[in-house]
């Protein structure tokens, strides 16, 4: 069973910069063909999608934030991280992690999900 566990502050101050890592179990983050990512929900909006890391090692992000984004992996971990930096407020969201067979419609597996306030 794969499980993924998002973790990180809870609280970021504007402008600084946002880092949540996500630990796979039950799975290689390099067994071929799947892609992981970040999405986020702010306060009263859908889901957005922020970008992915695959088994390889590359990635993409949504145009909207792809100055802002970065993802990174450790293999030796089985963990990969978002970093969003410049946040303001507006970057409020529940972040999550999940994972998805190549261009399947939908996911198969999604972490729990946390909160993260940017206030001062």
């Amino acid at each position: 069973q794969v499980q993924l566990q998002e973790s990180g502050p809870g609280l970021v101050k504007p402008s600084q910069t946002l880092s949540l890592t996500c630990t796979v179990s039950g799975g290689s983050i390099t067994t071929n063909n799947y892609y992981y990512d970040w999405i986020r929900q702010s306060p009263g909006k859908g889901l957005e999608w922020i970008g992915f890391i695959s088994y390889s090692g590359s990635t993409g992000f949504s145009p909207a934030l792809e100055s802002r984004a970065s993802i990174s992996r450790d293999l030796s971990r089985n963990q990969f991280t978002l970093q969003l930096i410049s946040v303001t407020p507006e970057d409020t969201a529940v972040y999550y992690c999940a994972r998805k067979y190549q261009v399947a419609p939908r996911y198969d597996y999604w972490g729990q999900g946390t909160q993260v306030a940017v206030s001062s």
